[in-house]
């Protein structure tokens, strides 16, 4: 199968390394490629919205598994969907949202696939309510690193060793989820202004339950008694009868907003303190104190940043880490801390995003627990960051919490077990498994996730 050697990054755009990128057509294309990783093995890539290095692999083998995205069956009266993995959301959204169906859980992006949504077990707005995406997957069929096509179902160990499991237990090939039904492709949200962290948390904790989705904008440059203001946005899928007339003619259709790309090149610097402070004041002065009832499409509601293609290069060629944790229920001051931590050292995060986790789910390495969570993009050439970074590990494991292994590029491996208790089971599947370690990643050798001890 022809492979093309090529230069693999994240979506932070950090620590390119160079790879065999096979683009697999079939199963049986599939089969032959994870046969032929070689000595230094191979990981199934998607869309490559993972920001670190989850989908890297240097010196190995890169699948990318987009060419296998076929929707095979829709039970329109059951609400299930059997796809291929290398479907994306957009492409099921597309799909089937003319019928009255919403993915059940969807990221900041929809340009994710549906073989990465299970690898990552990804997480929305949802979470408190819904859990992540594993959660709604019914079984999926998984190439393991001896060839066999295995059909796994929920509630097995291997189930829950691929959920979260960052695509090192194999490469999933199809898919059941169950989804989401809807009246209308139209969100009716809810926004209004936090005055401080405390402020934040407060109004969270008491009406979250009234909310199917639930997100709020953080300002992580704001001190003193404004150290956390916010911008609290919630809300549910609208119905048929809250549509103005003329919408009710086309209730269901789905109209991304698209915007030009951004430029393919962007000067070092742009996003620092300066314009970061400057966007920050202005987004939560336009912000209105309270509003009810605002009809959104879709696309504005969750995934604003698709509308601009490429928006990953605003950072310059520096490229961005993206930082995301959750901290339990009761460490509420560690939150604190580290947020007063964050804004201190003037982090310039334009992207920062504050919710609250509902109950886990059973994967091994699935990043969401019952907490808060925050996740923030900063500029990777920012000062003192890898030391801050460092910093904000240590407080995080010291309260029970865990980073989110999609989007990490630089933890450290000796806090790995602290964070993610079952991390020992995962190593010993994956012997069993996989003894020669045909299933490997940069994240995968960086962290020892192949090792037993």
């Amino acid at each position: 199968m022809p492979a093309d050697t090529v230069s693999v990054t994240g979506w932070g755009r950090t620590a390119p390394t160079a790879a065999r990128l096979v683009r697999p057509r079939s199963y049986e294309e599939a089969a032959a490629a994870v046969r032929e990783c070689g000595a230094r093995g191979g990981i199934a890539r998607g869309l490559g919205r993972a920001y670190g290095d989850a989908a890297q692999n240097a010196g190995g083998a890169v699948l990318d598994m987009t060419g296998l995205d076929r929707i095979h069956a829709i039970d329109a009266d059951g609400g299930t969907v059997l796809c291929d993995a290398g479907v994306s959301l957009h492409r099921l959204m597309e799909v089937l949202l003319p019928l009255g169906w919403f993915v059940p859980v969807t990221p900041g992006t929809r340009y994710v696939t549906v073989g990465g949504a299970i690898g990552a077990d990804i997480h929305g707005k949802n979470h408190h309510g819904s859990g992540s995406f594993a959660r709604h997957v019914l079984s999926f069929e998984l190439l393991t690193a001896d060839g066999e096509i295995r059909t796994v179902g929920r509630g097995t160990p291997l189930f829950d060793a691929t959920a979260g499991g960052m695509g090192l237990t194999g490469v999933i090939l199809k898919a059941t989820v169950r989804l989401q039904p809807v009246e209308t492709s139209l969100m009716s949200v809810d926004t209004e202004r936090a005055a401080d962290l405390d402020d934040l948390m407060a109004r969270l904790t008491a009406t979250d339950h009234r909310y199917r989705y639930s997100v709020a904008w953080i300002d992580l440059l704001a001190r003193g008694t404004s150290m956390g203001r916010s911008v609290l946005t919630r809300g549910d899928h609208a119905p048929l009868d809250s549509l103005p007339p003329r919408a009710r003619r086309h209730p269901l259709a789905f109209r991304p907003s698209q915007f030009p790309a951004a430029p393919a090149f962007v000067p070092e610097g742009l996003l620092g303190r300066s314009t970061v402070g400057l966007f920050n004041e202005l987004w939560y002065r336009k912000a209105p104190r309270a509003r009810a009832g605002e009809l959104q499409k879709i696309s504005t509601f969750f995934h604003p940043l698709d509308g601009v293609p490429h928006w990953n290069r605003i950072y310059g060629r520096g490229g961005f880490v993206q930082y995301q944790f959750v901290v339990g229920y009761g460490q509420e001051e560690a939150l604190r801390r580290i947020v007063e931590r964050i804004s201190g050292h003037r982090c310039p995060s334009f992207l920062a995003v504050l919710k609250r986790f509902g109950e886990g789910d059973p994967g091994w390495l699935s990043f969401p627990m019952p907490g808060w969570t925050l996740a923030l993009d900063i500029p990777a050439g920012l000062p003192g960051l890898a030391a801050l970074l460092d910093e904000l590990d240590e407080g995080v494991a010291g309260a029970g919490g865990r980073v989110y292994l999609a989007k990490d590029s630089r933890l450290r491996p000796e806090l790995l077990g602290d964070m993610y208790p079952r991390l020992a089971e995962f190593r010993a599947l994956r012997a069993e498994l996989d003894p020669r370690g045909v299933f490997t990643s940069d994240l995968s050798r960086r962290l020892n996730l192949q090792e037993l001890s």
